[in-house]
């Protein structure tokens, strides 16, 4: 059975019965690593893990996942930068924000952290992934004095009815673990990845995990507007990256960049090609080189209202 995790080391115990537990050994080695941090998050904590030093980047995962969306992120930047992987309220191991439940509440509950562990240190960079965007582009809104930049990857809510009626499996507690893994696997060929050949034990084993805590539901909030409306009260320079064929980018990819450019028009793109949703762990190679190029070019905001 799954339990919802509250410390590294109750994340240890859970996954020395987990039958993925092989397939996990870089999330353990990076977990030994890492430096914990809590802030308060509704009736518990926000856990924050960081690595590294070095100018921050500031890491925010997909919904019903977990700082490990950003597994092979950390794995290449970690001796470059000091990288902050949170796990947003109800995702994870942090607690679920104050109610009402909405990706304002997450937000919330991440700027009074940020406010608290990294803000005074050099601006920070907020990295952005799926729902991360949402809280990431809403929180950036507080924070604009303590930003250098924000990067928008794969997002919805950008008021283009993204979010698909798609049937997916679903487990059931009579499932044997190779049943269970077979859901995981469609799951991730769905949503997650262009090219299911590249699904491998490790990206089902994390899939099962994050699923197995997630409570914050974010899809009801996919077809808002939200991020394309607080983009406008963001007065960084916005960068965004794609996997060429992530299916959230809907009606298509050039008209979510337009989105993005209509408050933002300094906004600087790069399309990972043959790469779904999960493009940071689909391609991880390519999209570092994309991020990495990124971060050393300079861009100037541009105000439009």
């Amino acid at each position: 059975p799954y339990i919802v995790l509250i410390c590294t080391s109750s994340l240890r115990v859970c996954m020395n019965t987990n039958p993925h537990h092989q397939a996990l050994t870089t999330m353990h080695t990076l977990l030994d690593e890492a430096q914990v941090h809590y802030t308060a998050c509704g009736n518990g904590s926000m856990v924050w893990r960081r690595w590294g030093n070095g100018k921050p980047l500031i890491l925010l995962h997909g919904g019903s996942g977990s700082w490990t969306h950003w597994l092979n992120t950390v794995l290449a930047l970690r001796d470059e930068y000091t990288l902050w992987a949170v796990a947003l309220p109800g995702l994870g191991d942090s607690a679920m924000p104050d109610s009402p439940y909405t990706p304002q509440s997450c937000a919330n509950a991440f700027v009074n952290g940020f406010k608290q562990l990294i803000a005074g240190d050099d601006a920070a960079t907020l990295i952005c992934f799926s729902f991360g965007c949402h809280v990431g582009t809403l929180a950036a809104t507080e924070l604009n004095e303590y930003l250098c930049g924000l990067f928008i990857i794969g997002t919805a809510a950008l008021g283009l009815n993204q979010a698909q009626d798609i049937s997916l499996p679903k487990e059931r507690s009579d499932m044997s673990d190779s049943e269970r893994n077979c859901v995981h696997h469609s799951v991730l060929s769905k949503l997650m990845f262009a090219d299911a050949c590249k699904i491998d034990d490790q990206a089902v084993a994390l899939q099962a995990l994050n699923v197995a805590n997630a409570r914050f539901r974010s899809r009801e909030f996919a077809n808002s507007a939200d991020v394309r409306n607080a983009l406008s009260n963001v007065r960084v320079p916005v960068k965004s990256i794609w996997g060429e064929h992530d299916i959230v980018a809907r009606p298509d990819l050039d008209t979510c960049l337009e989105t993005l450019r209509l408050h933002h028009p300094e906004l600087q793109h790069r399309t990972i090609a043959n790469a779904g949703h999960w493009v940071m762990y689909e391609a991880a190679d390519n999209f570092i080189i994309a991020l990495r190029e990124l971060l050393k070019m300079r861009s100037k905001r541009e105000f439009v209202n």
